[in-house]
């Protein structure tokens, strides 16, 4: 009789066993949907934002035009402005989180295009996303080349959903802010001073709230990028080894 622990199937202890192969691309398809859908939740949260607000705008011009600038409608639009501030406020929270999931499936693709170039060598010149899960080799996957300086990364984030969404909010910080120095009988150019001052608070509020989530949920770097190689393609890649 045959022995039954003959034909058991063994575990794949090498990244050039097959199997490790379709576990690697099947967690990469699985990281790219997260991405996806990160994204979609990013833009629709952003979409409904501004949507409220370009609403409540509409409604306190209209408003003003049946009753004017008096102090009710000081009182609406304090209330109308304090509404757009919270809902601003829980949008960039969200989106912080899609960025959490986003940087997360970032690093661990290119852990996984390391794995593949482990495998396979000769592939490595093919790709044009980072091979390596530390901060440069993200960066390369998000497009940011130039990892010199911090210019990059900072007009990188102004231009993104995130970045877009805390400007607003801290416009609508200064711009009630301002409206309430107005309503108790500051001058003009007192009140736009105040609102300009807590517009700058609340934007360096949010920079640095989401510098600390968004550095804290970032994963350890298992393949950070060897010093004084390039951070794509093949250079400083370590050699294969024959287990994980």
């Amino acid at each position: 009789m045959q022995d039954p622990t003959s034909t058991a199937p063994t575990a794949a202890e090498s990244l050039y066993d097959p199997r490790a192969l379709q576990i690697l691309s099947t967690e990469h398809w699985g990281l790219l949907s997260n991405r996806a859908l990160a994204y979609n939740e990013s833009f629709t949260r952003a979409g409904m934002f501004l949507t409220f607000l370009s609403m409540s705008f509409v409604a306190l011009a209209l408003l003003a035009q049946a009753i004017g600038f008096t102090g009710d409608y000081m009182v609406v639009a304090g209330i109308a402005l304090s509404f757009n501030l919270l809902i601003g406020l829980f949008t960039f929270a969200r989106i912080i989180t899609t960025w959490i999931i986003d940087g997360q499936s970032t690093q661990g693709m290119n852990r996984i295009r390391q794995g593949y170039v482990r495998i396979a060598p000769a592939v490595a010149e093919y790709f044009i996303t980072g091979l390596h899960d530390d901060e440069a080799g993200v960066n390369v996957t998000y497009g940011i080349r130039d990892t010199s300086t911090r210019l990059a990364g900072v007009t990188y984030g102004l231009s993104t959903t995130l970045g877009m969404v805390g400007v607003i909010v801290a416009l609508l910080a200064g711009l009630l802010t301002g409206l309430v120095a107005v309503a108790g009988g500051a001058s003009l150019a007192l009140s736009l001073g105040v609102g300009a001052i807590a517009a700058v608070l609340m934007f360096l509020v949010q920079l640095g709230w989401a510098a600390r989530v968004l550095i804290r949920a970032a994963l350890p770097a298992r393949f950070p990028t060897p010093a004084s190689t390039s951070v794509v393609g093949g250079e400083g890649l370590e050699p294969p080894t024959s287990s994980v």
